[in-house]
């Protein structure tokens, strides 16, 4: 590591991934493993074919208790708390009172709370907001110190089984508590990979042993935060700070289906959520949307990254800019996702993108670029 690099902080696993030969970059304010000695490639392909052990323990956990924590959850998120089953977890948006997105994250409930995992990069004001807005309301604890590790791919359950038979009880978007040589581990059957698999919360100090424990799996590679992104990419997946920020809203970002009927105009509990007026108004239509988020595939084999401008093949003026972009390590081809206007995103729409002064043509294409594989039951 760089003398700069030894200013930033460091999980559990740290001596772990030096151990594996990690090459580290900052992320989030951590040295994190952005790939190991076989590389980005190979990492992205036994992740699609077997399964990877990722370090994300630099995510934030947020647990929220008390009485009125679910009522208090929803005025800050547009989702479906209340009705939320025992162990099942949602997607959500943590939102700000224009209907921009402050964060995206995971919600689960549990025995006796709810447990949020947010980004890194936000956990902080995350938390400050929370405590802001419903501190009053509900117990905030944050749990930053805990370890999380996600293990995602085809083989992920055949591979935890042996540590936590337990786990192949579970579908996609549920969780359970299980103990591993005494510890306590909180897992979900989720990931943000597009491919079946778990993430699991447990104790910084027991994460090196239980980590080791999986990559002794024959299964089970370790995959660092490069292949990380070229997966969630292929899957359609927003990454905060690149395709989503304060200054998108769910609409824009097509993330509407993350917003149930119930919480929609017309629906039992509507409304009621910062950012509301807004959000709601533009999926009725009666609030502006100028733009959405859209897939876009190169036609030639050029790789368009973020933050190429976007414009008409007939007109130089940008329209939009990529997000992100890629090389698919899984189909071969450029892929990109990026804002453009409502009249540009219906699939098969033609556009151009700006690479190094040189227009690059490219269309507009469903998402996700790769189908999901998540276990339902």
């Amino acid at each position: 590591m760089s003398a700069a690099a030894a200013d930033l902080l460091t999980t559990a696993l740290h001596a772990l991934h030096e151990e594996l030969g990690a090459r580290f970059v900052p992320f989030a304010g951590y040295a994190m493993p952005v790939q190991y000695p076989e590389g980005l490639l190979r990492e992205h392909q036994h992740v699609r074919q077997a399964a990877g052990l990722f370090d994300v323990s630099h995510m934030g956990q947020i647990v929220v208790s008390g009485a009125q924590a679910a009522a208090a959850l929803e005025t800050v998120l547009p989702i479906d708390v209340l009705g939320l089953g025992l162990h099942r977890q949602r997607y959500g948006l943590l939102l700000a009172d224009d209907g921009g997105i402050l964060d995206d994250l995971m919600l689960v409930r549990r025995d006796h709370d709810y447990l949020l995992v947010v980004n890194g990069a936000c956990k902080h004001a995350d938390l400050a907001h929370l405590q802001a807005r419903i501190g009053a309301h509900c117990t905030l604890t944050p749990q930053f110190e805990r370890a999380l590790l996600a293990l995602q791919g085809p083989l992920a359950a055949q591979a935890l089984q042996r540590l936590l038979p337990q786990a192949q009880e579970l579908v996609f978007m549920t969780g359970l508590t299980a103990l591993w040589q005494g510890v306590e581990v909180y897992l979900t059957r989720s990931g943000y990979t597009g491919e079946d698999g778990f993430e699991m919360s447990l104790p910084a100090e027991a994460a090196p042993e239980f980590a080791r424990a999986l990559l002794a799996q024959p299964e089970v590679k370790p995959i660092g935060l490069g292949a990380r992104n070229s997966l969630r990419l292929e899957a359609g997946l927003c990454l905060y700070g690149n395709d989503i920020d304060r200054s998108t809203t769910p609409v824009e970002a097509n993330l509407a289906w993350a917003i149930p009927k119930v919480r929609r105009s017309g629906g039992a509990r509507a409304g009621g959520f910062a950012g509301a007026a807004r959000v709601l108004g533009q999926l009725e239509g009666t609030q502006p949307v100028t733009r959405l988020r859209v897939g876009l595939q190169a036609l030639q084999r050029v790789p368009v990254r973020e933050p190429a401008p976007l414009h008409r093949p007939d007109d130089p003026d940008p329209i939009g800019h990529v997000t992100s972009g890629l090389l698919s390590p899984s189909l071969d081809v450029p892929i990109a996702m990026g804002y453009v206007p409502p009249a540009c995103a219906t699939p098969g729409t033609r556009l151009h993108a700006l690479v190094r002064g040189k227009p690059v043509p490219m269309e507009v294409v469903p998402l996700p670029f790769v189908p999901p594989r998540y276990h339902r039951g």
